[in-house]
């Protein structure tokens, strides 16, 4: 629907009302979509009631139009109406029109079985949402400042690439919809010239007549409503509240005394613009569907019309006919309701949450509704606005609405037949609120006469109704005029002993005749239900429930269902693990101030509350980490929108926290989320609060999601081999890796609850193994620990000795000094922090000493060629060789993953697996705990191997990011399950499979397509990940290169080429140098590692 961005503002929307106590609740509807951001925040909002009983169309249209222009006009500074702000203001005025039975709050708020995927806010749509975004978006765009009028009593479909023109326009337009002749007659349709200028307009005319106006195609352009008023014809219109009698239409005219005035838009205001029209056929002609001139009012209605006459004749008036456009007018037939709700949408559910959905046809629709246990709903039923438990069937083409949980049970004693509507509504009678049930055939004919051969009650003829319950018609209309169904006094709602009348009484007698029924009591007991009950009850008709529906309550109780099953589906969403997004249902509920019950409800998720016994409790931490980030959600929701609280992402070590977080890191989790609400609570004073505690809530998460990757332990198997003598080092080396496709969906907790699949390969730079670590122990009881930035060899190195237990403290703070080596000698267990041992004594104990170790690496920080991982797992191999241990490269994997979540610096599983693995490969893991990854080799053909090295190049750009520094919004986007994250994670496992697929089977130019596409995808998983000197780089690259990407996460570091010709390094090299505002950067050669990690010497 019309968001923030569709680029049209209104300046006022304006909606008039029949009745006056739906002033206020319908200013509540506008207002809450302004807050959704469906309607833009600088757009006046008003709501009004008709001044006068009847005033018609036209009548509410001065009268609203005269309050717009009253408002705009004291904000402006004025202290009286002023046409000068109609200068360039563009108002739109919706009539609701009148009441509608299968809808208490009017068609207007009537909910369609429509639901918007794509909205930012979960919302209904109604048929006021249909109708406002296809004026802002389509009809109304680019239109002049002027005043639209719209009736809120229909569903208008536009093409969506219709566009208006406005060129050259002046005075009225109106806009038609094509329409069959059969559905005209009850209708109007627009008679024009040939040059759009409309003729004449013919209302409820004979065949003839409206073939008349029939289109090459045979349909005619049907009234269906829009009315565009230019700046002069609107300020013209404004001037007549001045005007008797026309002063009469306006609350202004009728609070000094003006009688009131009935206007029809289309047959008074409209037609007097008609060419065809002559001033005194206008002025005196009786016409349907208007005050006739020759009334008790006629010489006021002559008056009226004389005064419109004079002020409007002469204004052009224009039609334009939509070409493929729909016209959906909601008439009081149940059927076509019925019908309407359930062609519209493609799934049955509509903001419901259903307990069994296979129970639900496919071509029923449940709006929001709750529907507990074994409830069949059959095809073409509808079910809105209900909370029932089964068991239960719904029949076909029945709808069921309003009905409260408690009427479960009165609607199984109930002998449903199909094609019935059953409605609870409340109402109010003075200072009494109840509910008043209705009951009715959808084919039944509401406004014909019951004496009529075709008028039904229940869908059997009246007579079989009399019949059977022995009512006659007397007991049913007080009048002889308007003996309908709709005036029919049938339902009882109070007995004068007994209370009021529950659904099982009123309704079940009326369905089943005599049958003895219990009626509920106000206190106590029961009774059976008869004709003579019934005529002991004050009872209401239909149009009379309608007429005393309190809107307000309607409203409250939609509102209150849609809450609570959107409550429902995210306890469904999260323990199922489902890929639906929840940033919308959390907006409106913050929006609608029901954060409480919404934080309540996923403190109890992330605690693992309502789960089965037997789950896994791997599986419900995965569970409970979602569920604390959707907290900090739901937080940063509530601080409000535009950084109000200040950046989503910071610090989370605040010690208010620390308590809670304890007890996550020692396993208790229902402690650990109690804990964290309750620190909560101080939290939620101020915007900058509330997003400090989301980011403590994210940290939280990370704790959780830290032991649900370390579940991968299990598959490191270490064993015990000969311990080499003290002094002797053991080295290994290993290559880079390129992550070709596939990258992101490595990353926890994508890899786990999506599944991954990355296809790189480990490469040779510049001919060499860039990145090394040695290891050796040595006399001394102590760690030394030797980082150099450079070579083995490389005289700049950092040294860190430890010879405390508390010196190894900071190994899980990524940038203390020597922590990747320190979480290395943690996580191989080579001391243990929680031993009553000392350092001294543990590395005496256990090793007869203490340990050197070293690491290196030639390439740059954040190069994006997987360095850090990958010098994990070599650093892991040194000392494991020089405690005397073994080990495979599948347990180095996952040893790595295990390391890396003790480092607390998270990341994937792709980088060892593509610098520990030789050559090719596919890496993947299953969308499960615990974490395990398979790695595949892909078999090359020998001679692509030779011309894949051959047209592979490094670029270094000159740029540098960690992605440390893309991963929590990454994890993020993920836990919110943002749509397109969740397609684009799909896609990254397809396209690793076929990158895959092209390596296997020597495709360079499949290769190139899949490395494009690649970084298309990374940069969908981190927009910014980009830099501007990147970007141009590659787009002087690009008619050189079958393909290329950053690797890595992005951001900088090395950018890899596939060439479109072998040995390009110099042509790369001066295309660079011949780019302006590259800045440094330099060009290297690639050789696939045929090895993996290997093992130098031993000495």
């Amino acid at each position: 629907m019309q968001s923030e961005e569709c680029g049209f503002r209104w300046t006022v929307i304006i909606l008039s009302c029949q009745h006056k106590d739906s002033v206020y609740t319908f200013q509540r509807e506008l207002e809450v979509r302004q807050r959704q951001g469906f309607i833009s925040r600088d757009t006046l909002l008003l709501t009004v009631s008709d001044p006068g009983a009847r005033l018609g169309s036209g009548g509410a249209t001065l009268n609203a139009l005269l309050v717009a222009a009253e408002h705009l006009s004291a904000r402006a500074g004025h202290t009286v109406v002023t046409a000068d702000v109609l200068d360039n203001a563009h108002i739109l005025i919706l009539h609701t029109g009148r009441d509608f039975p299968y809808s208490s709050c009017s068609r207007t708020f009537c909910w369609l079985s429509v639901e918007n995927t794509q909205q930012r806010v979960q919302a209904p749509v109604c048929c006021f949402d249909l109708l406002l975004h296809c004026l802002s978006t389509q009809l109304c765009t680019g239109c002049p400042p002027g005043v639209w009028v719209c009736s809120t009593d229909m569903i208008l479909t536009i093409p969506f690439d219709f566009v208006l023109c406005w060129e050259g326009f002046c005075g009225v337009r109106v806009v038609a919809l094509p329409g069959e002749v059969s559905y005209a007659a009850n209708h109007g349709v627009y008679l024009t010239d040939g040059q759009d200028q409309v003729r004449n307009i013919i209302y409820k005319g004979t065949m003839e007549q409206i073939q008349q106006a029939a289109m090459p195609d045979g349909k005619v352009p049907l009234v269906s409503g829009p009315v565009f008023f230019s700046r002069e014809v609107s300020e013209r219109l404004l001037q007549t509240h001045v005007t008797s009698p026309l002063d009469g239409c306006t609350y202004l005219g009728l609070d000094s005394g003006a009688p009131p005035l009935e206007i029809s838009l289309f047959l008074d205001i409209l037609l007097c613009l008609c060419s065809e029209q002559t001033e005194t056929q206008f002025v005196t002609e009786d016409r349907a569907g208007c005050s006739s001139p020759t009334g008790p009012q006629g010489a006021t209605v002559k008056s009226g019309r004389a005064e419109l006459w004079k002020t409007l004749r002469g204004t052009p008036l224009s039609m334009v006919c939509v070409a493929g456009g729909c016209y959906d007018y909601l008439t009081l037939s149940g059927r076509e309701h019925v019908l309407r709700m359930t062609r519209n949408g493609t799934v049955p559910n509509i903001l419901s949450h259903i307990q069994r959905e296979e129970t639900v046809s496919t071509t029923a629709r449940v709006i929001n509704s709750i529907l507990e246990g074994d409830i069949t709903v059959a095809t073409g039923a509808v079910v809105q606005h209900c909370h029932l438990q089964g068991p239960l069937v719904v029949p076909s083409g029945c709808l069921l609405s309003g009905l409260e949980v408690t009427s479960s049970s009165h609607l199984r004693e109930l002998a449903l037949t199909e094609d019935v509507i059953i409605q609870a509504q409340r109402v109010q009678l003075g200072e009494l609120k109840l509910c008043v049930y209705t009951v009715v055939g959808s084919l039944d004919d509401l406004e014909v006469s019951y004496d009529a051969s075709s008028s039904t009650f229940l869908n059997q003829s009246w007579s079989l109704f009399f019949k059977r319950t022995g009512i006659q018609p007397e007991e049913l209309w007080s009048s002889a005029r308007h003996r309908s169904l709709l005036e029919a006094r049938l339902f009882p709602v109070l007995q004068a002993s007994r209370g009021f009348v529950e659904l099982r009484g009123g309704v079940a007698w009326l369905l089943g005749g005599g049958a003895s029924l219990p009626v509920g009591r106000a206190g106590s007991g029961a009774c059976s239900f008869s004709v003579e009950r019934w005529r002991d009850a004050w009872r209401l008709s239909m149009r009379e429930v309608m007429s005393l529906t309190h809107q307000e309550a309607e409203l409250h109780w939609r509102e209150e269902l849609l809450f609570m099953a959107g409550r429902r589906r995210v306890i469904d969403s999260l323990r199922g693990q489902s890929d639906v997004s929840l940033l919308p249902c959390f907006r409106a509920a913050v929006l609608g101030g029901q954060e409480a019950a919404l934080l309540e409800t996923l403190d109890k998720i992330a605690a693992g509350s309502g789960g089965s016994q037997s789950e896994d409790l791997v599986e419900t931490v995965g569970v409970s980490a979602r569920s604390l980030a959707c907290i900090a959600d739901v937080l940063v929701c509530l601080a409000g929108e535009g950084g109000r609280g200040g950046l989503r992402s910071g610090p989370a070590a605040n010690q208010a926290w620390s308590h809670a977080y304890f007890l996550l890191e020692a396993g208790d989790l229902r402690g650990g989320v109690t804990a964290l609400a309750a620190q909560r609570v101080r939290w939620m004073g101020r915007p900058d609060l509330l997003v400090r505690a989301a980011r403590h809530y994210e940290g939280a998460g990370q704790i959780l999601l830290r032991q649900a990757v370390m579940s991968s332990q299990r598959f490191v198997s270490i064993g015990q081999g000969e311990v080499p003598p003290i002094g002797e080092w053991q080295e290994v080396e290993c290559p880079a890796r390129l992550d070709l496709a596939g990258g992101w969906s490595d990353t926890p907790p994508i890899a786990f609850e999506q599944g991954g699949s990355v296809t790189n390969v480990a490469v040779r730079v510049d001919g060499r193994r860039p990145i090394g670590a040695r290891a050796r122990r040595i006399t001394e009881p102590r760690l030394l620990l030797v980082s150099h930035n450079g070579g083995r060899d490389s005289g700049v190195a950092t040294e860190t000795v430890c010879e405390r237990l508390v010196d190894l403290k900071d190994y899980c703070q990524p940038h203390a000094p020597g922590a990747l080596l320190k979480a290395v000698c943690v996580c191989s267990s080579v001391v243990s922090l929680s031993s009553q041992h000392t350092l001294q004594e543990q590395l005496l104990l256990h090793w007869g000493g203490g340990l050197e170790v070293h690491s290196w690496s030639l390439l740059p920080t954040g190069s994006g060629l997987g360095t850090s991982s990958i010098l994990a797992g070599a650093l892991l191999a040194a000392v494991y060789r020089c405690t005397g241990r073994t080990y495979d490269t599948d347990s180095l994997i996952h040893a790595v993953l295990h390391l890396e979540q003790m480092l607390t610096t998270g990341g994937g599983w792709q980088d060892q697996v593509g610098g520990l693995v030789k050559g090719a490969k596919v890496g993947r893991s299953k969308a499960s705990l615990p974490l395990r990854v398979e790695v595949e080799p892909i078999v090359m053909p020998n001679d692509f191997l030779v011309s894949l090295e051959q047209h592979l190049l490094l670029v270094y750009t000159g740029k540098t990011r960690l992605a440390r520094n893309l991963l929590q919004d990454v994890v993020r986007s993920w836990y919110s399950r943002l749509p397109s994250i969740v397609h684009n994670v799909q896609q990254l496992v397809h396209n690793s499979e076929e990158c895959a697929k092209a390596l296997s089977e020597g495709s360079l130019s499949r290769l190139g397509v899949c490395l494009d596409v690649s970084w298309q995808q990374k940069k969908v998983m981190a927009p910014g990940c980009e830099p501007g000197a990147v970007r141009a780089m590659m787009r002087a690259l690009r008619p050189l290169v079958l393909g290329q990407s950053l690797a890595g996460a992005g951001g900088g570091g090395f950018l890899y080429l596939l060439t479109r010709e072998p040995d390009q390094k110099h042509t790369v090299l001066q295309t660079l140098r011949d780019t302006a505002g590259l800045g440094d950067f330099s060009v290297h050669s690639v050789q696939l590692d045929m090895e993996g990690i290997t093992v130098v010497t031993a000495s």
